[in-house]
């Protein structure tokens, strides 16, 4: 099934045409140079599995490939430029050689941060191109050869099949993690120095044996990419072997410089007013005199004080009011919820009214800023509550407003990003629930689920990169573009966000899809929100294989933050949420995804997701009899199945043979058996968490 919603680039790619290349990524010029066989001269496949890939892609027809040209560009591909005599080529374009100028200003970007890919050909002396002297400036030689393999080629012996590098654990990006073979045809060889890594060599049956057929190195803040032959990535052979892999993952590998640049926010003329300023102050100051229960203590604190806090609060949110007009209800409550207090003599808060008038669903639109302030809940389930101020933006792309108007309806979830906050958002808290405001009766139905998924993308960046180091991960280049690139992994949140929280009252559910209000033991918690966790990675690999290629993010970040966060992070009591990850891990490692070998993580990338759909499978079987069965009967069937795979403590009394009870009719009965932490840590998870500390805090409580 195709989906209509796209995303849009991140990236551009700029594929020089201006210098008598071989290939084009344009059909039509394909076909002019090759009438009866375009494919011959087509690099469009490859165009468009990049574009697929959020990037965009563009040819360099005219001019010099100089400053101007490379302004803003992420990755230069240049493809075995020729003269007319051996190939046929671009038409109208320039020769074969590349200036002087044009090496020095190639060089320049790629020191700053650029992407060099370039694809050289056999006899590579004889097509009149000097990329040779460009590769050379960043140690790799390309040699005048012609390859051969009688014992291990791909139909012909000119067909070379390529020895792979091992990967190197814990060195970033793994760029071989998905590829298995690869075929050079007529290709050359490379001549790389000490500076660069070989990928792919000839195997010693070649005629040259052992030399090097594709090498990489980095070069001030840019990478370089270097290959014996350009037919490997033309529209007959992408689809060969591993070859779209290979390209993906190396145009990937040499663009993360560029992916990971910081995302500039736009300028919050709300957060530069000196209102916003005067409100911040007062709410910190109003905080600090506030008992647990909200309230203040005459006796403590001088209520005339509180009570300019107060009216300076009153004063600011007014002044900020005609920036946020779309909350003109809700801030006149809010005002008037605060005199309330105020005249009533500080007691418990109740701010019911101007909550009910909090609609930031109703306004979901690119950009737009929300100003909220409450008393609420601190954070880290305490009941403690304290007043907080923020001003939020919501990221609301047409690409994710399509995907929620068509496939995910889901009228209450915002995303949300941080513009400013007082000090109780100073944590690792990344949601903004209605159940996390002070009011004294609950209302009838909650509008709005706000996720900051630049707070949830930002830890996920922090702990999986550091855990991936320390795991010696096969991490494919995709996946650690994604661990540097702010954008992407925010974005990747948001549609994570958008099919989870969906998910909780989508599918076989045996009794009310809000259960985490209930009171029952915390592994039923762990399945309800591991069950949503795998609804979004299945529903992910469905959006990547109808062609939106985006969502392959969502399902790296579902495996990554479930397998090394969630397992180490917060306390041992009940950790539902930790308990999910365990099971996730133990799953995919007794069934052979994932592998742990000499002190190496290794993923099975071509079969994980089938993996992690054969675990939600189990969880939804268990859903689906669960409605035949009693309460505790599901509990028991619930803790069967986690403990498959995750041991519990060995003073467990819910363990088959171990259970004292054996009358249902009392549940509460059954809950005292629960086991503060029911399922402990394995010897893995243990280990990796001592390793993982001074990570899981967050950046700023680091510093």
């Amino acid at each position: 099934m195709s989906f209509h919603a796209q995303h849009p680039p991140v990236a551009r790619v700029l594929f020089d045409e201006s210098h008598s290349e071989a290939w084009t990524i344009r059909p039509d010029i394909a076909r002019e140079m090759q009438p009866s066989h375009p494919a011959d001269s087509s690099y469009a496949r490859a165009a468009d599995a990049l574009r697929a890939r959020s990037f965009a892609v563009e040819a360099h027809a005219t001019g010099p490939l100089g400053a101007a040209a490379l302004d803003g560009v992420s990755v230069l591909v240049i493809a075995h430029p020729s003269e007319a005599r051996w190939e046929r080529t671009v038409p109208g374009s320039g020769p074969p050689r590349l200036s002087p100028d044009e090496l020095d200003a190639i060089e320049t970007w790629v020191a700053a941060g650029g992407g060099l890919f370039l694809l050289a050909e056999e006899e590579q002396e004889k097509y009149g191109n000097n990329l040779a002297e460009l590769a050379g400036r960043f140690g790799i030689g390309i040699a005048n050869d012609v390859v051969s393999d009688y014992e291990h080629n791909h139909n012909a012996p000119s067909w070379v099949l390529a020895e792979l590098a091992e990967s190197r654990p814990g060195t970033g990006a793994d760029v071989l993690a998905r590829v298995r073979e690869v075929c050079f045809y007529r290709g050359t060889t490379l001549a790389p120095d000490g500076r660069a890594r070989v990928l792919a060599r000839t195997h010693g049956s070649a005629s040259s044996p052992y030399a090097a057929l594709l090498a990489v190195t980095e070069h001030g803040s840019g990478r370089v990419a270097v290959l014996a032959d350009s037919d490997l990535f033309g529209d007959d052979c992408i689809g060969d072997l591993d070859h779209e892999a290979l390209w993906l993952d190396l145009v990937h590998w040499v663009a993360e410089p560029s992916l990971a640049q910081a995302v500039r926010a736009p300028r919050s003329e709300a957060a530069a007013d000196p209102h916003w300023a005067a409100l911040k102050a007062a709410t910190d100051a109003l905080r600090l005199m506030q008992e647990p229960d909200g309230s203040l203590e005459h006796d403590h604190h001088d209520g005339v004080v509180a009570g300019g806090h107060v009216e300076t609060m009153i004063d600011a949110i007014e002044g900020l009011a005609p920036r946020f007009r779309h909350e003109a209800d809700y801030l006149d409550a809010l005002v008037g919820d605060l005199r309330s207090w105020s005249a009533n003599g500080f007691p418990v808060p109740d701010f019911g009214r101007s909550l009910e008038l909090f609609r930031p669903d109703l306004h979901r639109a690119d950009g737009i800023e929300h100003l909220v302030v409450f008393p609420m809940y601190l954070q880290n389930a305490s009941r403690d509550k304290r007043f907080e101020a923020l001003i939020v933006r919501v990221p609301w792309p047409e690409w994710l407003a399509q995907l929620e108007s068509t496939r995910y309806d889901n009228p209450k979830f915002v995303p949300v990003t941080f513009v400013e906050n007082t000090a109780g958002y100073d944590s690792e808290c990344a949601v903004l629930f209605p159940e996390t405001v002070a009011v004294a009766v609950r209302p009838a139905e909650n509008h709005f689920g706000g996720i900051f998924c630049d707070r949830e993308s930002e830890r996920f960046r922090r702990v999986t990169s550091k855990a991936s180091g320390i795991l010696g991960l096969n991490l494919p280049a995709d996946a650690s573009a994604l661990l540097r690139s702010e954008r992407l992994s925010r974005e990747a949140y948001m549609l994570w966000d958008l099919i989870h929280d969906r998910a909780h009252s989508h599918g076989d559910l045996p009794f009310d899809p809000f259960m985490i209000r209930q009171r029952m033991p915390y592994w039923m918690y762990s399945l309800e929100e591991l069950r949503c966790d795998l609804t979004a990675f299945a529903e992910a690999v469905d959006l990547e294989a109808g062609g939106f290629a985006f969502a392959r993010n969502v399902q790296y970040a579902i495996l990554f933050d479930r397998l090394f966060r969630f397992p180490v992070t917060g306390a041992r009591v009940r950790n539902y949420d930790g308990l999910g990850g365990q099971l996730l891990f133990a799953y995919l490692h007794k069934h052979g995804f994932l592998h742990w070998t000499d002190n190496r993580l290794t993923i099975e990338w071509d079969r994980v997701a089938d993996g992690v759909v054969a675990l939600r499978e189990a969880v939804m079987e268990l859903y689906r009899s669960g409605i035949d069965r009693s309460k505790v009967a599901q509990w028991i069937a619930a803790h069967d199945l986690v403990s498959t795979y995750v041991p519990a403590t060995t003073s467990s009394k819910w363990r088959a043979g171990e259970r004292p009870l054996s009358d249902e009719s009392d549940p509460k009965q059954w809950l005292e058996l629960v086991e503060p932490d029911e399922f402990p840590l394995s010897m893995f998870y243990t280990q990796l968490q001592q390793k993982l500390e001074p990570t899981l805090k967050p950046a700023a409580a680091a510093a």
